[in-house]
């Protein structure tokens, strides 16, 4: 973070100086106070579980310098002489207003993305990609929400050329105020699905949130769309300039000579329906990553790179942990995508499985949250998907489980009411040569049945 003085965050969060320290200027911003180093700005945020207010006379000690506060929970004599203390409406709101006038302050070329799947693995491509070129931020973890987004913005610097900020949401007007603080110049929309749908009702309303990551641009923007996708394929503007990517129909990028391979995904691609001379070969899995990857390339093209140097990045891919991670285990195989579920994250997780070479697939399928009243319906069609794809075996837990049988069929599903059980059957069922996908939403925690069973030795034979 570049140095901001004590008035710019005066003016920025609305605030008013309660206490003026000898500091006049910081360059790091934290919520823990756990992590508090000298001279960073302390923002005393109040969770559901906790209140920043009742540390604060800790902080000053620690070393923070600035406490921006919305409650005057401390004794003035246990502030030291350099910390100032700025108290404003609300911690949060001005913790947004602090990081959009950061923001604006920075020359820099901020890429946004949103989506109902797939954020986080087309923030990997499209950081891999521009790599090659630029010196390039991108969002780490799920840090994608309205505190997790502005602390990422505080991380950058003049030294980087570009940010790649993820925006997620659950409810409408939360891109829209994201946006806001990142004024994205590049918008990407990986796809409109039913996560979600429990707050927004109907996926028009979903489509409705993730296109406010626009609510900010000019003629001068771009917005970047999965053309595939039913509801964005249909997306069109006169305010701002839109490409589509797809494999389906003629778009600005369509991937074509597509190889689904157990280790990678390779293709060619058509530029508004000329062949470009470039054989893309990305280190990820299913036909979802050509989609994605798609979308890092479009990114590319409009930052000024050529083709060849867009493909050296995407070989140099660092995808985050827990996405379809293949494990290599003693004679079998576990994917392990532990990491979140959505009806499209699930039949793309099935689509990887079903393609690796192996004797016998099974699906380890747990609950898919914020669904409302689509959960049951949306737990069927899985079952029902899982078995037209040929899995052999349906192992599932959680309130949905029979609606998973329903679509599945009794024969070869297996439900339990713990992960414990689900690892006593796998320990005892698994055998050379099998493959198995492990997925669930993230509260499930399902990573422990990875843990559990990837040093598990089985005999040869079936």
């Amino acid at each position: 973070m570049e140095h901001l003085s004590i008035n710019e965050i005066i003016d920025a969060t609305k605030g008013n100086l309660v206490f003026k320290g000898t500091t006049e200027s910081f360059n790091n911003v934290t919520i823990d106070s756990r992590k508090i180093k000298k001279g960073d700005i302390f923002f005393a945020l109040k969770g559901e579980n906790f209140d920043g207010h009742d540390y604060l006379e800790n902080c000053a000690k620690s070393g923070a310098e600035l406490l921006i506060i919305h409650k005057e929970n401390f004794k003035k004599e246990n502030i030291n002489e350099n910390t100032s203390i700025i108290l404003v409406k609300d911690t949060r709101e001005a913790l947004k207003d602090l990081a959009e006038y950061y923001r604006r302050k920075l020359d820099i070329k901020v890429v946004g993305i949103t989506g109902s799947t797939g954020k986080t693995s087309t923030k990997d491509l499209i950081a891999a990609v521009l790599q090659e070129k630029y010196k390039v931020f991108k969002t780490k973890g799920n840090f994608n929400n309205e505190v997790g987004l502005p602390l990422m913005v505080f991380e950058l610097d003049k030294s980087y050329e570009v940010a790649v900020l993820e925006l997620g949401m659950s409810n409408l007007d939360e891109i829209h105020r994201l946006s806001k603080v990142a004024r994205p110049d590049i918008a990407v929309i990986t796809n409109v699905g039913i996560s979600h749908i429990e707050n927004l009702k109907t996926r028009e309303n979903i489509l409705k949130a993730k296109m406010e990551i626009t609510d900010f641009f000019t003629n001068e923007n771009l917005l970047i769309v999965n053309g595939d996708n039913d509801l964005l394929s249909q997306v069109e503007s006169h305010e701002y300039k839109i490409e589509k990517i797809g494999i389906e129909s003629d778009y600005n990028f369509k991937a074509c000579d597509i190889i689904i391979g157990e280790e990678n995904i390779k293709f060619k691609i058509l530029e508004n329906n000329l062949q470009i001379d470039e054989n893309f070969e990305v280190n990820a899995l299913g036909k979802h990553n050509v989609l994605n990857s798609l979308l890092a390339i479009a990114v590319g093209k409009k930052l000024n790179m050529n083709y060849k140097q867009i493909n050296k990045g995407l070989k140099n891919l660092e995808a985050t942990s827990m996405r379809l991670d293949i494990v290599k285990c003693d004679n079998f195989t576990i994917v392990n995508d532990a990491y979140n579920a959505s009806p499209d994250s699930m039949e793309a997780a099935i689509d990887v499985l079903m393609n690796l070479n192996g004797s016998r697939k099974f699906a380890v399928l747990g609950t898919m949250k914020e669904l409302g009243n689509e959960a049951p319906s949306a737990h069927e069609k899985i079952g029902k998907y899982a078995k037209d794809k040929k899995v052999d075996f349906l192992i599932t837990t959680g309130e949905f489980s029979n609606d998973f049988k329903v679509g599945f069929g009794s024969e070869n599903f297996y439900s339990f009411e713990n992960k414990e059980d689900i690892i006593n059957f796998l320990n005892n069922k698994i055998r050379e040569n099998d493959i198995v996908l492990v997925k669930a939403s993230r509260s499930m925690k399902f990573e422990s049945i990875v843990n559990e069973i990837k040093d598990l030795k089985i005999k040869e034979g079936i």
